[in-house]
């Protein structure tokens, strides 16, 4: 499988450290970078091009759903999937509309195995 690359964008440490741990176990070649908020994630993508982005939707500063709309326009063909444990209805569906793929926290190796794909 080709190389990709991903970029994990979530204020908590340790929700950074699971997601990437969990990738690079199912894909060890691809390449991982992480943001802990969303500033930090439009700088990284000045500079670099990702293929799939996890995002957190409870971010101090800008939420997970207006990151994405921000990144689409550059990232037309990224797979992008929006976590979060806030699961109403208006969320989701928003997420849809804008073609993010929502992934209910908590975060399990089937639920990232199934957005990446293994």
């Amino acid at each position: 499988m080709s190389q990709k690359s991903v970029l994990i964008t979530d204020d908590s440490r340790m929700s950074r450290m699971m997601l990437s741990t969990i990738i690079k176990d199912l894909h060890p070649n691809w390449v991982i970078e992480t943001a802990e908020d969303a500033q930090t994630a439009l700088a990284l993508t000045k500079t670099k091009s990702f293929d799939l982005f996890t995002i957190d939707f409870n971010m101090p500063g800008m939420n997970g759903l207006d990151l994405a709309e921000q990144l689409k326009p550059s990232f037309p063909n990224a797979k992008m999937a929006l976590l979060t444990a806030n699961i109403q209805d208006t969320i989701r569906n928003k997420a849809e509309l804008i073609g993010v793929q929502f992934i209910a926290k908590p975060i399990t190796v089937e639920k990232v195995a199934a957005f990446v794909g293994n």
